[in-house]
């Protein structure tokens, strides 16, 4: 007499291949939303000019203006993009820390540079941000979330003098300081948005190699300062 088929293996099996295919598209999506970002990060640097091109004294104006500065000046984007990348490579709280504290500390710096309390050495601090930061990221460096939130803050302070000086008498600071800082929050989200693909081995990789460029980027610029 025969024996009553056990159903349970085949409904397991048919459960397990049901399950790979959801992992294997949910990664696909996964993947998709981080080169989206990738080609985000790209467009951002490929509109920066190779060079400071800070706007001229008289030509920050306004809310606009203020928006477009950070921008303005690839020396500007790759710390701040650098700064997203690192936060997302060091996980909660510091994706979101580091991001905030930047702004906060770089309105400070603004408000100095718009007092015209002179703060030596801006080229260089703006160039050796960009070096650390890119180092940070290219090497993964996970200091106490206090140091790294030091150092985001230490680095805001030249990049937020730099963006004040450039007001010019006559314009509207509250307008052109809440347009860099913006900015920055935006360039901050791009760095954050391309830093999900740590949680992917070539993500992981490619996240080192772009903390690279952003090192590559910042020697450039301390040689430009420097000569």
């Amino acid at each position: 007499m025969s024996q009553p088929r056990d159903t349970q293996q085949p409904l397991s099996h048919t459960w397990r291949r049901m399950s790979q295919t959801a992992t294997s598209g949910a990664g696909y999506f996964s993947s998709e939303r981080a080169w989206r970002a990738i080609s985000l990060l790209g467009l951002v640097l490929l509109s920066a000019p190779s060079a400071f091109a800070h706007p001229l004294k008289g030509e920050a104006t306004g809310f606009l203006t203020g928006f477009r500065h950070p921008l303005s000046g690839l020396d500007h984007v790759l710390a701040m993009v650098a700064v997203g990348l690192w936060g997302a490579q060091l996980g909660s709280p510091a994706i979101w820390l580091l991001p905030v504290a930047f702004p906060m500390v770089m309105a400070v710096g603004g408000m100095l540079g718009l007092m015209g309390i002179p703060l030596p050495g801006i080229e260089y601090g703006i160039a050796l941000s960009a070096i650390l930061l890119g180092a940070a990221v290219m090497f993964e460096v996970r200091p106490p979330l206090g140091v790294a939130a030091a150092l985001v803050g230490f680095f805001a302070i030249f990049h937020g003098h730099a963006h004040g000086a450039e007001l010019p008498p006559g314009q509207s600071a509250m307008l052109y300081s809440i347009g860099f800082v913006i900015a920055t929050g935006c360039l901050h989200a791009v760095g954050i948005g391309v830093g999900t693909v740590h949680r992917w081995p070539w993500g992981r990789r490619f996240l080192r190699a772009a903390g690279a460029l952003v090192s590559m980027g910042g020697l450039f610029f301390m040689w430009k300062a420097v000569a």
